[in-house]
Order: structure tokens, then sequence, then C-alpha cells
């Protein structure tokens, strides 16, 4: 089960709570589920019942006593525990778990690139005016590829002048007449007001940074970090080593087309059938990248809510990481003499699933993703 799936679970428990006048309080819209922290208990966490205490005029530990055993009985839970003041930790059923993670590795295969976009912000015209420079310009552009991942339909204008050297990262200037007020957009001159896409200024012109680090390594440099932090934009973005998390990005999204190749050389291949074991998922290091892969699309609409593709790129480094991992404990492919057998299969549609996260949000982020490095 994905965070989603969990939050769903939740608020439809919270919503039996409330229909069997067990609990008075407004249904929430949404509800965060998180994966457990190191050292704690369960799979993932929940602080509903800190949320809704108040506005139920009860403790916390009674609504979450209250919530439990509906939340218990939701299929795929296997066992809900209350800690502290009042959090729910939920621990997955291990056999509906293991079907869910191979059901998680079939849809990647099935949605592609794709895998993530939604439809959560359909309706929505946001207007991202942002300042008339380099790095403000670039993190525009890729807000507004969030936005549309998730159904919205941005619009980007530059408050200045803009610099035609833009375009060689992949930006299309669209400037406000006269440089309009943020928030205006031209030929719409009651358009809402926005907050202005100001981070921290690159300073540096595009085409210096072009001319030095390329436009892969140019924009990454310049989405990486948060807004309100200063972009790195060293000579080290260039360097072929894991302490270079755009090489570490894109390198291991190469191994998993490399591996890929060699299992189809090897006649493995093919996603794992709903009726295969799905124990070559059970491993501690195939756990931390099936949760990475099943909190991609939550990622995505983070990023887009909050105009933070810093967000996506370091939850793709946490895919990287957790997938040379998975490789080092899991190998996807037969070695010497061992006979090729479903778990390799399994585990190369794992590894062939995350590259395909990895070549989604890179593309989201305007950054290629060779299949050699």
């Amino acid at each position: 089960m994905t965070p989603a799936d969990l939050s769903t679970t939740v608020l439809h428990a919270v919503r039996r709570a409330v229909d069997e006048d067990a609990l008075r309080v407004a249904v929430p819209e949404r509800v965060r589920v998180e994966r457990t922290r190191p050292g704690g208990s369960g799979d993932y966490a929940c602080a509903v019942a800190l949320q809704l205490a108040r506005s139920a005029a009860l403790p916390a530990h009674e609504v979450a006593r209250i919530l439990k055993d509906r939340i218990a009985a939701a299929p795929g839970i296997g066992r809900v525990e209350i800690t502290g003041p009042g959090f729910l930790s939920l621990t997955l059923d291990a056999s509906t778990d293991g079907a869910v993670r191979t059901a998680l590795v079939r849809e990647v295969a099935a949605r592609g690139t794709e895998y993530g976009h939604g439809t959560a912000l359909r309706g929505e015209e946001p207007l991202l005016p942002y300042a008339a420079e380099v790095r403000a310009a670039v993190t525009a552009d890729a807000v507004a590829a969030l936005l549309r991942s998730q159904g919205a339909a941005p619009r980007t204008v530059a408050t200045g002048p803009a610099d035609p050297a833009w375009s060689r990262l992949g930006v299309t200037a669209d400037t406000a007449p006269g440089h309009g007020t943020a928030g205006t957009a031209p030929g719409h001159g009651t358009a809402e007001p926005a907050a202005t896409v100001r981070p921290v200024p690159a300073g540096a012109a595009a085409a210096e940074l072009v001319e030095r680090l390329g436009p892969d390594a140019a924009r990454w440099g310049l989405l990486r970090a948060a807004g309100h932090d200063r972009a790195a934009l060293g000579d080290g973005l260039l360097v072929q080593s894991a302490a270079n998390p755009l090489f570490l990005v894109r390198y291991a999204h190469a191994r998993t087309r490399a591996l890929v190749r060699s299992a189809r050389d090897l006649g493995v291949h093919g996603a794992p059938q709903p009726h295969e074991d799905a124990g070559a998922y059970g491993e501690p290091a195939a756990l931390a990248l099936t949760a990475l892969l099943a909190d991609h699309p939550a990622v995505l609409l983070a990023a887009a809510r909050h105009r933070a593709p810093d967000r996506l790129a370091r939850h793709l480094e946490a895919v990287a990481h957790a997938f040379f991992d998975f490789h080092d404990a899991c190998p996807p492919l037969p070695a010497g003499d061992e006979k090729p057998s479903a778990a390799h299969r399994s585990r190369t549609a794992l590894a062939e699933a995350a590259g395909t996260v990895l070549a989604g949000g890179l593309s989201l982020l305007g950054v290629s993703a060779p299949a050699h490095v």
C-alpha cells in the first residue's frame, strides 16, 4: 500500500467513526501518513488523532483508540498500535504487501515515465511570474512542468527583460508587457495576484553557465538547492563520482538500462506476474526501493503544490542510492552457472521501474537521462 492508499484508509476510518457517532468532528479533506522514522514501530505513522482531538473535545489518545480497530479492519493492514500521545503506528499485512509491491512494479511499467502524473490540480491555471534572472527562469520552467504533470495549466511570465541565452537551458520566455506587475499575465489584466518566483540569484549569466557546465549540469545545479539557499554551480557538477548527485542519478538510470539489456540477452525479461512469488521484494533493500517508488506520486504532487523542484531532485537522489543498495544486495542477474529464475525476473523488473522513475523525474526537471554514461 502506498502512503496515498493508507491516507484513504485512515480517512475512511474517520468517516465511519463519524457516521457511527463515535466521533463528532468534520472529516478532513486529507490526512498525512509517513514512513516510520528509524527506531520507530510499524511501517507507517499517522498523527490524525492529534489533528482531530481538539475539535472532538477528546484526548488524542482516546481519538486514536476509536480509530484503531476501524483502521485495523481494512484490507492490507496487519496491525495498528497507539504510541506516544496518540500517534497511530500502522504495520502492513505481509502477504498483501508483497502483492502490492508486485502491482506497483507493474503499474510503473504500464505508465512509463508518466508514472506519478495525476489530476489533483486539474482545472487550476496558475500564473507563475518570475524575476528576470536565470535561476528564477529555470525554476519557473521546472515548476510549470510539475504543475502540468498534476493536471494544471500554468503560465509563466518574466517580470523583466528576458535573456535570449535562457533558451539554451530550455526556457521559453514570455515577458509581461512593460514588464508588468507580478501576477498579471500578458493579455489577462485581471489575473489573480501570484507570488513571484524569486530564488536566491545564481550569480552568473545563462551563457556563462552553459559554456562552463553544459545545459544539463547547469539546470540541475540551479534546481537542486531550495530556493532560499544558494545554488551550487561549481565544477563539481561535472565530476563522475557518487559524490556528485547529478552523476549518481544519471549513472543509476544508465545502470538500470544496462541491466535490462543484459537481462533480455539472458532471456530474463517481462514484468512479474501476479501469481509469482513476491518474495523477491521482501529483502530490506527491495523494501526500501519499492517504498521510494511508491512515494513518487506524492513527491511530484508536493513539489508542484509547493513550487519546489528541489524536492523532486532530492527524491531522485534517494531513489538512486536505494537502487544501488538493492543492486548489491539482490543481484538482478544470474551469476556464473546460476539459471535465470522468477526472482531474477522480479528483480530486473524492479530495477527497470527504478530507472523509469529516474528518467521521468529528470525529464520534469529538464535534465536528460542518457542510457549510457
